[in-house]
């Protein structure tokens, strides 16, 4: 693309010259394996830091994905003014399903590093996602901007 229509600013922003060649940021995080298959595995604007370290909403999810009380999670960073953000994840149960949030933090703990732990845990009947099925973190970092 030659860039966004009539908007210098978010042009600045996404497009890198370099020796000579223009590039597009995508703001896309993934890794190319060693047959050079390119795999996007998250978005930049999602990492979450926490206390200096980067902490991806999918690796999270990933894990609590591997509970099988969980249907649906989303996770994103709320503003911490000791850490700078903390992790907080939403999850939807299965139908049938019941944990309590202490139940979720063993899980957490047992699973993955203390860092990565979601410090909030909120149980949701119904996580936003979008026409194709994919959760739509933005919607829910805005519902805690506005609580």
């Amino acid at each position: 693309m030659k860039g966004y229509w009539k908007r210098p600013e978010a042009n600045e922003d996404v497009f890198r010259r370099i020796d000579g060649k223009k590039f597009f940021l995508t703001g896309d995080i993934g890794n190319v394996d060693e047959d050079g298959y390119v795999t996007i595995t998250d978005r930049k604007k999602d990492m979450i830091i926490v206390g200096g370290f980067n902490v991806y909403p999918r690796d999270v999810e990933d894990i609590l994905y591997t509970n099988s009380k969980v249907e649906l999670v989303a996770v994103v960073g709320i503003p911490d003014k000791r850490s700078g953000e903390k992790v907080k994840a939403f999850i939807k149960l299965k139908e049938g399903q019941s944990a309590t949030i202490e139940e979720m933090q063993q899980f957490c703990k047992e699973n993955m590093a203390g860092y990565k732990r979601p410090k909030l845990i909120e149980f949701r009947n119904e996580i936003p996602v979008s026409n194709v099925g994919k959760v739509l973190r933005r919607v829910l970092r805005d519902e805690e901007a506005n609580r």
